[in-house]
């Protein structure tokens, strides 16, 4: 397992030991694990917003021609 190194203030430091039955190295892994799985909740967020966004743009040359059509038929004599 790759190690890494967390550094923390001197009073985080004696808090901590005041718990000596805690695995620190625990507390820290499934905290990361936690934040992982937060970021990555929002990137599939993030996903299907962007799905949604782009599915619902309007069509410019739709809205074109149907606008033109409207005045051809108001300018048309009948």
């Amino acid at each position: 397992m790759p190690l890494i190194t967390v550094k923390v203030g001197e009073e985080l430091k004696r808090k901590m030991e005041k718990y000596p039955e805690i695995n620190w190295s625990e507390v820290i892994r499934r905290s990361i694990e936690e934040e992982l799985r937060h970021l990555s909740g929002k990137d599939i967020a993030k996903a299907v917003l962007l799905t949604e966004k782009n599915k619902f743009k309007p069509d410019v040359d739709l809205v074109t021609a149907k606008e033109a059509r409207k005045w051809r038929s108001l300018l048309t004599p009948r």
